[in-house]
């Protein structure tokens, strides 16, 4: 279907005035009449536009503070009446009610007044009801009707116009009513989920997703899946800054997240890469440079291609020993002049800024529906951490004890890590064995051996990320020469474990609480 109208009326009610004088001007050249409300009216007069009133229109003043004025039979009969339905025809002739065939309304800044902090009256006077009721109507008429939400389509639609002599086509119509059922959808959403927020309803009746395109992605986890970034919030990756580098993939954005997330957990300098989402290294230390130096010797091998984080500013040093192993991606909070000329030399290293953030909740799609559950965010109370074998561990243990615990929350299940002088010797990830996850670790700390002269496991503290079920994931964490252990506890077995432990001296710590990561 290829029908083309010739606009004669236009309505505009914006929020954002960031645009709207050029398709004003536009419509006005082509002979179309503008209708307007309040501050968008004032603002076109300024700009030197002819405009009517919408208040002249419906013979009735804006109310209640601009709460009523579009809320009108002859506004919404103008938008809604069929062009090709005589009936509808001959009742705008009845009561004097005009067409109005193209509609530019955005609606009152909801998310950025939440955003901003303001109190609950601000808030729910920019919940937008006129604005929505245009947009609905006119695109559920789009047959007839252009509606126009974004400041963005202005420039398509003057495009529209001029390609079709002053007339707009039903695809372009259609594709409008598209992204404005779109818009209304993500609006209702954003006060759906600041009032259950408000209310502290954590797992509402209905659980609205909302969110907007950020980048179509060159392709998914694998070349033959499409893929694109979507933006919920103004934080995080919405709010990054992208100083030099390839187009972030979609594996690099769910890297970098793994990263982000797991480097936020110290308070102190620290460095962790990370490699399919899982880190192959981590370390803290006096400085930056330390970090990123203990994080590498824990797996170089692993580290080519992977992901950087810090968190503190990046400088000239450290970022010339990244530079010195091949990395898809850095991200720190600042990156100085200095470093950030030194990445120069390499144009395809992704280099991102970032501030700290994370995701309160967690969303996974699956078959029919989604699992939603609270981020694994909040640190473990120490105080409530239990010493269960006859040896206690010393100062310099617990240190690192508590170091593996903050990481093995971020490792991939089965975790086992092997920890000493806060930084990482060996990482054992996703595996269907406890067992299998110690040897791998242990064996990834002997590969680091035999470039430092000793396996870096002896005098080393073990963290796993739930329970051992039976003694022998612990006896192999005894075998690579771990001195203390630091797990959930709760096995039917625990008794049997701690036993095991006593008897080869280790000393184990009890959080109380586990940190699957599937």
């Amino acid at each position: 279907m290829s029908q083309l109208i010739a606009p004669k009326r236009a309505l505009i009610s914006v929020s954002d005035k960031n645009g709207i004088e050029m398709i004003a001007q536009s419509l006005h050249d082509l002979g179309v009449e503008i209708l307007s409300t309040g501050g968008s009216a004032k603002y076109l007069r300024e700009k030197g536009l002819p405009i009517v009133d919408v208040s002249d229109v419906t013979e009735h003043p804006e109310i209640m503070d601009g709460r009523v004025k579009t809320l009108h039979p002859r506004v919404h009969g103008g938008i809604l009446a069929r062009r090709d339905n005589p009936a509808d025809l001959e009742t705008l002739k009845a009561h004097g009610i005009g067409e109005i065939d193209i509609v530019i309304v955005n609606l009152y800044p909801f998310e950025s007044t939440v955003a901003s902090g303001a109190d609950r009256a601000t808030i729910i006077e920019n919940i937008d009801i006129g604005g929505p009721s245009m947009i609905r109507a006119a695109a559920k008429n789009h047959n007839d009707v252009v509606i126009i939400t974004d400041a963005e389509d202005y420039i398509a639609l003057n495009d529209e116009l001029q390609a079709n002599g002053g007339k707009t086509s039903i695809a372009f119509r259609t594709e409008m009513a598209e992204i404005a059922y779109a818009r209304t959808a993500s609006y209702d959403s954003a006060i759906a989920t600041w009032m259950q927020q408000s209310a502290g309803n954590k797992f509402p009746r209905r659980k609205i997703n909302a969110a907007t395109r950020g980048e179509v992605l060159r392709y998914g986890e694998n070349p033959h899946q499409d893929a694109a970034y979507y933006q919920t919030s103004n934080a995080g990756f919405s709010d990054m800054e992208i100083i030099q580098g390839k187009a972030l993939s979609y594996n690099n954005i769910n890297d970098a997240d793994a990263a982000w997330a797991l480097i936020q957990e110290f308070d102190v300098p620290a460095c962790a890469i990370i490699k399919h989402a899982n880190p192959c290294g981590v370390a803290q230390g006096d400085d930056i440079l330390s970090a990123h130096r203990d994080a590498l010797a824990c797996d170089p091998v692993s580290a080519f291609g992977g992901i950087v984080a810090v968190n503190r500013p990046l400088e000239l040093d450290a970022a010339n020993a990244i530079l010195e192993v091949f990395t898809e991606v850095v991200i720190a909070p600042s990156i100085s002049a200095e470093a950030r000329a030194a990445f120069e030399k390499k144009p395809n290293i992704r280099l991102i800024t970032m501030k700290p953030s994370t995701t309160p909740m967690v969303h996974k799609e699956v078959a029919g529906g989604w699992l939603v559950q609270d981020a694994d965010l909040n640190r473990d109370p120490e105080d409530a951490f239990k010493i269960v074998t006859k040896r206690k561990p010393n100062e310099t243990e617990m240190a690192d004890l508590l170091f593996a615990w903050k990481v093995a929350k971020h490792v991939k299940s089965n975790a086992i890590i092997y920890t000493k002088g806060s930084r990482t010797v060996g990482i054992g990830a996703g595996q269907m064995s406890r067992v299998d996850s110690a040897r791998i670790a242990a064996q990834k700390s002997r590969d680091m051996a035999e470039a430092k002269n000793g396996a870096p496991t002896i005098g080393s503290v073990v963290a796993s990320d739930a329970f051992f079920p039976f003694a022998d994931g612990l006896l192999q964490a005894a075998e690579a020469g771990a001195t203390a252990v630091i797990q959930p506890g709760g096995s039917m077995r625990d008794s049997d474990v701690i036993k095991a432990a006593d008897e080869a001296g280790l000393a184990m710590v009890f959080t109380g609480r586990r940190h699957f990561r599937h």
